[in-house]
């Protein structure tokens, strides 16, 4: 029997509108690759919508525009890269192929929905990687573009595309964002000798490395010990990436942050994190400097209680939180189970016995981060040397729950 033709096969695929079976074509992965580096642009950049890319590609196959979700979530991918068309392009892209990371949405939101762009464009494919689990998604964006008699092909790089989308689609399923732990530390596992002074432990390039993991960032969650013991800014301070510092989240169970901590000069209104027996007074001092006063129920020890804290951060739509505290809120965290991602840099320095360590269950042991780790059920997924110092990724399996259908 005679192979069908790609023109064969697509119009197979015209009458039967099954986007789970239709055909993919060599080229699909191609682009759909480029689809998923442009979606990383949005990474820590998109607000409460998820990082999504779209490439366009006329009927003769040429790339005529792409584009990502934009700052705080508007633009989304789609109508950007229609955005991007010249006259020429748009007259092009009749007939052609659009590449999406995620599914369009067919809701009114802060923007029209996604899927009746581009069927006004004149597409005759939809090449998608991943259904959007969000509820007002879920299949609804597919459903209206097949209607109108679009070949759907879904499914296409689904696990690459899950990566890049893991934030989001982790916030889906749990109603709370993913949670990503940094700690810097000695070789024998300490964050700071007995006296408290501020002392870098990892170098220039480890910190830049740091700087960027915080512009991936949707927001930073840190304590009132840190604040009180380093005053820092944790704003992003690398080149070029000034402007994508995230919120800063504290946990402060009596408002003992001073009104001229470094941390309140951040663009963003900072949130505290409070005990419902913060005083009065300084809930007002504090809020008249532009801090959000949050009271939380406390856990066992009295502190605002960590699932409480991210159950709010998920209503505000945050994706991916960065933990970068001291010994005790880590320590916190990681007995609530509620860190997903540990990113563990290690510089040469030994700090001794004395010194703070970077988990209170690690004041007596010589630190072998993989196999301490691994008791808790992380595995090492990266390691890396950074100008002298080590960085090592581990991640709890499963902790990107967002297998979603492809």
């Amino acid at each position: 029997m005679k192979p069908l033709s790609k023109k064969s096969l697509v119009s197979k695929a015209a009458k039967t509108q099954d986007f789970r079976s239709n055909p993919v074509f060599p080229e699909d992965t191609r682009w759909m690759r480029a689809a998923i580096m442009t979606a990383k642009r949005g990474i820590g950049r998109s607000g409460v919508n998820p990082p999504v890319g779209c490439v366009l590609i006329g009927a003769n196959g040429q790339l005529l525009a792409s584009g990502n979700t934009g700052a705080g979530g508007v633009p989304h991918a789609e109508s950007a890269a229609l955005a991007n068309l010249d006259d020429a392009g748009r007259i092009a892209l009749r007939g052609g192929t659009a590449y999406v990371t995620l599914e369009p949405c067919a809701h009114h939101g802060k923007t029209p929905p996604c899927a009746d762009a581009l069927i006004a464009a004149g597409i005759a494919r939809l090449v998608v990687a991943l259904q959007d689990p969000d509820p007002r998604v879920n299949g609804n964006g597919l459903a209206q573009i097949v209607k109108k008699g679009i070949i759907v092909c879904l499914g296409v790089e689904a696990a690459l595309s899950n990566e890049s989308l893991k934030y989001f689609i982790h916030k889906i399923h749990n109603h709370k964002p993913y949670c990503s732990l940094k700690i810097a530390a000695s070789l024998d596992g300490k964050i700071v000798l007995s006296d408290r002074k501020k002392r870098w432990l990892t170098g220039p390039k480890m910190r830049r490395y740091v700087h960027f993991l915080r512009s991936q960032a949707d927001a930073i969650i840190t304590g009132i010990g840190t604040v009180l013991a380093d005053d820092p800014k944790l704003n992003c301070r690398n080149e070029g990436l000034e402007n994508d510092s995230p919120p800063i989240f504290i946990f402060d169970r009596l408002l003992r942050i001073p009104t001229t901590a470094a941390v309140l000069q951040s663009p963003y209104p900072v949130t505290l994190f409070c005990g419902e027996a913060a005083p009065e007074q300084r809930r007002q001092a504090l809020g008249d400097v532009g801090c959000v006063i949050v009271p939380l129920p406390g856990d066992a020890d009295g502190q605002p209680d960590i699932g409480a804290a991210l159950h709010y951060l998920g209503t505000r739509g945050i994706n991916h939180a960065l933990v970068e505290a001291g010994t005790g809120l880590v320590t916190s965290f990681l007995s609530a189970n509620a860190i997903d991602c540990i990113y563990w840099t290690q510089s040469d320095h030994i700090l001794g016995g004395d010194a703070l360590p970077a988990v209170g269950q690690f004041a007596s042991q010589t630190i072998n981060a993989v196999a301490i780790f691994a008791e808790n059920r992380y595995i090492q997924t990266h390691y890396q040397e950074i100008g002298g110092d080590r960085l090592i990724i581990l991640q709890k399996p499963n902790a990107n729950t967002g297998r979603t259908q492809a």
